[in-house]
């Protein structure tokens, strides 16, 4: 089934925007971050939904090379993880970052140590999860297919509108994807506008989506513009 992020509504109280996208769909991202930052499932346990939870990106960082730093977002994830278990929800994750120019290689030996010890947390708690590739932000890791290598044998989610601003989406198309965000934009900036407003051809997208069987999800930053989405993908699945 198709699904709606709460990024549309990350202005609004997280009960407020469940219940408001629950009336388009079954299937509810949480945003953890901002207003709708958990500290545990109870606001989600009134709902029948189906949900995924967006671990928390904003403060964290997986690729530190400050061992602390690293060993906190990590932490923080795992958090994200224990809430997921009581929902049954898959969580995505994003990737993290270097600091500085020259930081590539430990930073990527960092990530390493940072998605083994999630994936054996993830083991414990019985969830799964996925690593989002990213825009074009300076500094940022798994940007481009060239870097899957960097997730290992992790799940991987597909960040359509994160692909088309690196011009690289035909490329990941080609990995099976277990997760899929989908948004739009004109490939100059990840505005994650809704489905037609940009330049993505969703043809290929949703037959990726059908063929791999992933679990899609609309992460356009309105909630109009998020309901025209579903109510266009929808017919293509």
């Amino acid at each position: 089934m198709l699904g709606i992020s709460t990024l549309c509504l990350l202005d609004e109280p997280l009960p407020v925007a469940l219940d408001r996208i629950a009336g388009v769909t079954g299937v509810i991202e949480v945003m953890d971050e901002g207003r709708h930052f958990l500290t545990n499932a109870e606001p989600l346990l009134s709902h029948t939904c189906t949900f995924s939870l967006h671990s928390p990106s904003r403060g964290t960082n997986l690729a530190s090379l400050l061992e602390p730093i690293r060993r906190a977002s990590a932490e923080v994830i795992t958090e994200c993880f224990a809430i997921a278990a009581e929902v049954d929800a898959h969580v995505v994750v994003h990737p993290g970052y270097i600091a500085w120019p020259g930081e590539q290689e430990p930073s990527q030996v960092q990530l390493s140590r940072s998605l083994a010890e999630l994936s054996a947390a993830a083991r414990d708690y019985g969830i799964t999860y996925s690593v989002e590739n990213m825009g074009d932000w300076e500094h940022f890791l798994f940007k481009t297919p060239a870097e899957r290598s960097l997730i290992g044998d992790c799940g991987f989610t597909l960040d359509v509108g994160h692909a088309h601003q690196n011009h690289c989406l035909a490329g990941f198309l080609k990995h099976p994807a277990q997760h899929y965000h989908l948004h739009d934009n004109d490939s100059t900036a990840d505005s994650h506008l809704a489905v037609g407003r940009g330049t993505i051809d969703f043809g290929p997208v949703m037959a990726a989506v059908k063929e791999s069987r992933g679990s899609p999800v609309i992460e356009v930053a309105d909630f109009d513009g998020a309901v025209a989405s579903y109510r266009l993908l929808k017919g293509m699945l």
